[in-house]
């Protein structure tokens, strides 16, 4: 490893040429590394102005697409959504198959084949009595998996940090992969189930009648009625329908709590079903244990922007750099 040394204290032309006749099969990993960084160090070496244009880009980028994409949501929420639903949906498809994550493709199909199932029949008109109770089921569902996969991810990664691993005899790259691999899938299919959630919430409360994303109602809404599924609230012994608790937000509407649960958390409204006053979420979910609902799906909102839009940005930077001729 003196030539090594040599070359990393000596740099050059001739220091690189000395680290690519260095015949690694002799050497032990922890010198291989140190070798491998000798070359990255020379290759990279006066290259010093290049990289700060190469940063400086990626910077405007950044700032430039955030700027975009906020005005996009802002004037266009619809084509914004579908858009960032899509790329979602099949970014992550991408790299499955690319680095062969089978076990990935597997959920990610019994997850696109249940959810198209229950968005067809969000979407259909005239819209079946059950379907948006079958809607909110499912995607609450999910909802809760990811949040307990989430956690559990999470809780894998703390112990592994603080060396807990090592009382089960768990290697500590064993027990990081599991706990982040369970923190990806967590925060995947959650993001994803509040996305197609939120679609599928529009399609159903605009085809019922007591909801108009802009604009009036088309129906009137009685207060026998819950605006969420279209069914009686307050059913007599003789009549067909729900019996659940109910529950009335400050704008006097009422609603089964169900439905309003469903629609406040899994589809991600914040707003009165027909009258789209503010919902005061804090004061819907006054049980402490409840609140980490909210929060969770704020992370969610959040993630979004991470999964759909980071890597086109860094492929939009990739490009920019090559067409300038930054290596």
């Amino acid at each position: 490893m003196a030539a090594v040394v040599e070359v990393e204290v000596g740099g050059g032309a001739a220091g690189e040429r000395e680290l690519d006749e260095v015949d690694m099969s002799d050497l032990s990993p922890e010198e291989q590394w140190r070798v491998e960084h000798a070359r990255m160090h020379a290759k990279h070496r006066g290259h010093e102005a290049m990289h700060a244009e190469m940063v400086l880009i990626l910077i405007a980028t950044l700032v430039v697409a955030q700027l975009l994409l906020v005005q996009w949501k802002q004037r266009h929420p619809r084509s914004y959504n579908m858009v960032t639903l899509f790329q979602m949906w099949v970014v992550p498809l991408y790299f499955t198959v690319k680095l062969h994550w089978w076990r990935f493709l597997v959920i990610w199909i019994l997850f696109s084949a249940v959810t198209a199932f229950v968005t067809f029949r969000a979407t259909r008109k005239p819209l079946v009595q059950t379907t948006p109770r079958l809607v909110y089921k499912w995607f609450l569902l999910i909802y809760k998996i990811s949040y307990a996969t989430g956690i559990v991810g999470y809780m894998a990664v703390m112990f592994t940090l603080f060396g807990l691993n090592l009382l089960f005899k768990i290697k500590p790259e064993d027990a990081m992969d599991f706990g982040i691999s369970l923190l990806f899938y967590g925060l995947y299919y959650g993001v994803l189930e509040r996305d197609f959630a939120e679609m599928c919430a529009d399609y159903m409360a605009s085809t019922i009648g007591f909801y108009s994303e802009s604009g009036m109602p088309t129906k009137h809404l009685s207060d026998s009625v819950c605006a969420v599924c279209g069914q009686q609230i307050f059913v007599d012994v003789s009549e067909e329908g729900i019996i659940e608790n109910t529950y009335r937000l400050s704008c006097n509407h009422v609603f089964h709590e169900f439905c309003i649960r469903g629609w406040c958390i899994v589809g991600k409204k914040q707003t009165c079903p027909y009258c789209k006053e503010k919902v005061d979420l804090k004061r819907m979910f006054s049980n402490p244990w409840e609140r980490p609902h909210v929060m969770y799906g704020q992370l969610l909102d959040w993630l979004r922007y991470l999964v759909a839009w980071q890597p086109v940005i860094i492929g939009l930077v990739q490009g920019i750099n090559y067409v300038l001729g930054l290596e």
